[in-house]
């Protein structure tokens, strides 16, 4: 499964692209305007914290198919290979998603809820569709059942899409879609320290350094024996 991280924070993108294993980054515009600085700025900063080519999944905010190819031509134009315009599963996104799909670009359909959205969205054309676990939750639904449908519906279908998983609020809701078969979870950084975290860790890791600075120092490694 791929982590991708779901901010737009530059600082936080940088941080977790030095010590985790990141495929790439999500953004929505709420995450955007959290920042509060010029769209394009963000873009180009966090463009240049992950490389040229790496994947940056953003969401384009016009409601017409016309408006969303236009604004996804101009993202690509303005920031290179790796961009997956974000297209909303509406009828006027689906159409556009069909005609970005034959113009070559790689698609995220975005704001799913229910398996049915992301089949017709994965017939449309799409690469990754992206279901909203924790949002589905929080209406009475099933968030991992809906990941599992998705993930069942497109080997019985034969499609490669994938399934691009978001909206987390812990740990047990990502151990869930991956044991689903989910492709890839965007989360938010907390979440990935919390992913990569466990008391268990922590406690043998404090256990070992304290036997070791009993026996040699505390600030002793094993390169200070390197001579002998």
């Amino acid at each position: 499964m791929l982590y991708l991280l779901d901010t737009a924070n530059v600082k936080e993108i940088a941080r977790c692209f030095d010590l985790f294993p990141v495929a790439g980054v999500s953004t929505n515009p709420t995450l955007i305007a959290k920042e509060k600085r010029p769209f394009y700025d963000i873009l180009t900063d966090i463009r240049n914290v992950i490389g040229e080519g790496t994947m940056l999944h953003v969401q384009v905010l016009g409601t017409d198919a016309e408006t969303m190819v236009a604004e996804a031509k101009q993202l690509r134009d303005r920031l290179g290979a790796g961009i997956l315009p974000k297209i909303p599963v509406t009828p006027q996104g689906l159409k556009a998603i069909r005609i970005l799909a034959a113009s070559g670009f790689s698609v995220t359909a975005t704001a799913i809820g229910a398996p049915l959205q992301a089949l017709l969205a994965a017939k449309t054309g799409a690469a990754f569709t992206a279901p909203y676990v924790n949002r589905i939750d929080n209406i009475g639904g099933d968030g991992v059942g809906v990941v599992a449908n998705i993930v069942r519906l497109f080997t019985v279908h034969g499609l490669s899409t994938k399934v691009l998983t978001a909206s987390f609020k812990n740990v047990q809701q990502v151990m869930d879609v991956a044991l689903a078969g989910a492709h890839a979870a965007t989360m938010a950084p907390e979440l990935l320290d919390l992913v990569a975290a466990h008391p268990l860790t922590d406690s043998g890791v404090a256990g070992f350094m304290a036997d070791w600075a009993a026996a040699y120092g505390a600030d002793v490694t094993t390169l200070d024996f390197a001579t002998l």
